[in-house]
C-alpha cells in the first residue's frame, strides 16, 4: 500500500458505486486514510455477488463459496490498523476439494501437497503421482513469476512483463504461450482425469479450458496454498469489511439505486440516485461490472471511460441452485465436484450460447466444513457453467425446467439424490444475474479470460473518465474474492496517489495549503449538466 497522504485538511469526499469486494475494501483503505466515504448499493446488504438467499436450515450462499489467499485480507486489516481475526472467524479446510467421476473413481486433493502426491498415486498410479510433481512444481514457477507483475501491479505493462519473460526464458516453456489449458494439460498428464480436473480452473476466472490460455495452469497454486471457510457464511467477510469501514467513518445507503453519474467538463463530479439526490464526490469509484458503464446504464459520458475493448468477450454466467435438503448417496466433502464425460460437451454447447448437454457440477456442502455430517437438513450450493445472457435477449420459458432435469438427472447417475428435491424457486439463472447486476449480460467474471493478451485488455483502477475509478472482478486483476479486493486496494491507491500529487501542487501554488469544504448530499434541482 502507497504511503497515504494526510487528507485531514482536504476533507476529499470520495462516492463508492457498489458494495462489492472491489468496492469495500477501497472504501475501508480510504476511509483509514481520512477521506469522506460514501457508499451506495443498489441491494440491501453489502458482498455484492457474495449473496445469500433464505432456506429452512438458514441462510444458504448463493454465490463464491472459495476463500483463498488468506494474506490478501490479512493485509487489508492490517493496513488499517486492525487484524482480520477480530473481525472475521476462518478456518482452514485440510481437504481442498473432493473429485467423482462416471466410472466411480474419487479423488481427493490436500492443504498438504504430499498428502495430495500420495492420493494422486493411489488415483493414477506412480506415472500419476509424478506427471503432478511436474505440474505442481511448473505452475508454482509460473505463479511466483507473475504475482507481483500481473497480480499485484496496479497498472501490468506487456512490454515489462515480455522484458522479465526475456530476463528468465526458462519460464516460456511453463507458460505453454501458443496452447490453451487443455492442450497444454493433455500433454503434461497421462491420465485424461487429471487434465480434466486441472482444466477446472479455468472457469475459476470465468473461462473454458478449451479456449484459455495454458498460463492458466498456475491458478492451481492459490488454491494449493490453502483454502478457507468463513463462519457463519461467506457473507460475514463482506460484513466485516463494511463494519470496519464504518467504524473508520464511512457511510453506507443501501437499497439505493444510482441512476447516472454526473460529468461536469472532462471529470466526473457526483453521482445521481434514482430517488434525485446528488451526492457531489472528489473522486468516484465504479464497483460494478465495466460492462454497465459502456452500455450507458450510468450516462452517456461515462460510458466513454471504457473501451469496448475492455469488457467483451463476455466470462461465463451459471446456473445456481441454493438449498435445504437430506443428501442420500456418496459422502460429500465442503466442496464437491461431479465430472462429465468429456469437456466438449460442457464447453461447446456454451461456446454456442446453449446450456451444457453433459456438465461438470460443483456442489458446496456448507455444512461440511472440518468433516462434520449434519443430522438433518443442510444447506447446499450447486454450480452449473452457462453463458451469459444479454440484456433484452429472448429467454426460453423451458430453461428454468430442463436445468433443473439436467442437473438432478446429472447427480444420479453418481448415485446422489436430495430429499426433497429442490424446486425451481432455489435457482439462480443467467438472466437473473443479469437483473441483479443490470449491464453485466450475467457474466459473473468480466471479461473473458480467452487469448493471451486477455489478462492486460481488463480496465484498471483509472478510467478513461478523470475523477472515476474502477474496482471489482470486472477490473484488473480480475474474478475472484481475492482479486476483486486486491483491485480494491489499487483504486485507493490510485486515489491517494493522485490526491497527494494535487495536494503538493497546491502547497506549491498556495502558500499553508488549500482547505476544501466538506460537501453533503442534497436533493438534486434540475437534470444534470453532464450524464
Amino acid at each position: 500500500m502507497a504511503e497515504a497522504p494526510d487528507v485531514s485538511d482536504l476533507q476529499q469526499k470520495v462516492v463508492v458505486i457498489g458494495a462489492g469486494m472491489g468496492g469495500l475494501a477501497a472504501a475501508l483503505r480510504l476511509s483509514h486514510a481520512g477521506c469522506a466515504v460514501t457508499v451506495l448499493e443498489r441491494h440491501s446488504h453489502p458482498g455484492g455477488k457474495m449473496r445469500t438467499v433464505p432456506s429452512p436450515a438458514g441462510p444458504v450462499d448463493a454465490g463464491p463459496t472459495v476463500l483463498t489467499m488468506r494474506h490478501v485480507f490479512d493485509a487489508l486489516f492490517k493496513e488499517c490498523g486492525g487484524t482480520l481475526d477480530d473481525h472475521v472467524t476462518l478456518e482452514a479446510e485440510t481437504l481442498l476439494a473432493r473429485h467423482w467421476w462416471r466410472d466411480g473413481t474419487t479423488l481427493d486433493l490436500f492443504a498438504d501437497p504430499e498428502a495430495t502426491a500420495t492420493a494422486i498415486r493411489a488415483f493414477a498410479g506412480p506415472r500419476g503421482e509424478q506427471d503432478f510433481r511436474r505440474f505442481n512444481a511448473r505452475t508454482k514457477r509460473l505463479y511466483e513469476a507473475f504475482k507481483g507483475p500481473m497480480m499485484e501491479a496496479a497498472e501490468p505493462s506487456q512490454a515489462a512483463l515480455t522484458a522479465h519473460v526475456l530476463r528468465n526464458p526458462s519460464l516460456i516453456p511453463d507458460m505453454s504461450p501458443h496452447a490453451t489449458l487443455m492442450s497444454s494439460l493433455s500433454r503434461q498428464f497421462r491420465d485424461k482425469r487429471l487434465s480434466q480436473l486441472f482444466g477446472r480452473y479455468a472457469t475459476y476466472v470465468g473461462g473454458s479450458p478449451l479456449q484459455s490460455p495454458a498460463l492458466l495452469a498456475l491458478i492451481w497454486q492459490s488454491e494449493a496454498a490453502g483454502v478457507w471457510r468463513v463462519a457463519g457464511g461467506m457473507h460475514k467477510l463482506a460484513t466485516a469489511i463494511a463494519d470496519f469501514a464504518r467504524s473508520k467513518g464511512a457511510t453506507f445507503a443501501y437499497n439505493t439505486h444510482v441512476a447516472r453519474i454526473e460529468v461536469q467538463g472532462s471529470r466526473a463530479t457526483s453521482v445521481i440516485t434514482e430517488d434525485g439526490t446528488r451526492y457531489p464526490a472528489d473522486h468516484i469509484i465504479f464497483n460494478g461490472d465495466p460492462a454497465a458503464l459502456g452500455h450507458g446504464y450510468l450516462g452517456q459520458k461515462a460510458a466513454a471511460s471504457v473501451t469496448r475493448d475492455a469488457t467483451r468477450p463476455r466470462s461465463l454466467s451459471a446456473y445456481v441452485h441454493s438449498f435445504a435438503s437430506i443428501a442420500r448417496g456418496p459422502e460429500l466433502a465442503y466442496h464437491n465436484v461431479f465430472f462429465g464425460a468429456n469437456p466438449r460437451d460442457e464447453f461447446d454447447p456454451i461456446a454456442a450460447g446453449k446450456m451444457p448437454r453433459d456438465p461438470t457440477l460443483y456442489i458446496c456442502a456448507e455444512d461440511r466444513g472440518g468433516g462434520t455430517i449434519p443430522d438433518g437438513p443442510e444447506r447446499f450450493e450447486i454450480i452449473m457453467n452457462a453463458p451469459p445472457h444479454a440484456a433484452g435477449a429472448p429467454e426460453d420459458p423451458m430453461e428454468k425446467e430442463q436445468c433443473q432435469t439436467l442437473v438432478f438427472q446429472t447427480l444420479r447417475r453418481f448415485g446422489l439424490t436430495f430429499g426433497p428435491t429442490p424446486g425451481p424457486g432455489t435457482l439462480t439463472m443467467p438472466s437473473d444475474f443479469q437483473a441483479l447486476f443490470p449491464g453485466s449480460d450475467g457474466s459473473l467474471y468480466g471479461r473473458s479470460p480467452h487469448g493471451l493478451m486477455a489478462a492486460f485488455q481488463r480496465p484498471t483502477a483509472r478510467s478513461r473518465l478523470p475523477g472515476l475509478y474502477l474496482a471489482g472482478g470486472g477490473a484488473h486483476p480480475g474474478a475472484g474474492i481475492p482479486m476483486a479486493t486486491l483491485s480494491g486496494r489499487h483504486a485507493a491507491e490510485a486515489i491517494l496517489t493522485d490526491l497527494a500529487s494535487t495536494s503538493r501542487s497546491l502547497r506549491m501554488d498556495t502558500r499553508g495549503g488549500m482547505s476544501t469544504a466538506s460537501r453533503t448530499a442534497e436533493p438534486m434541482q434540475s437534470p444534470s449538466s453532464g450524464s
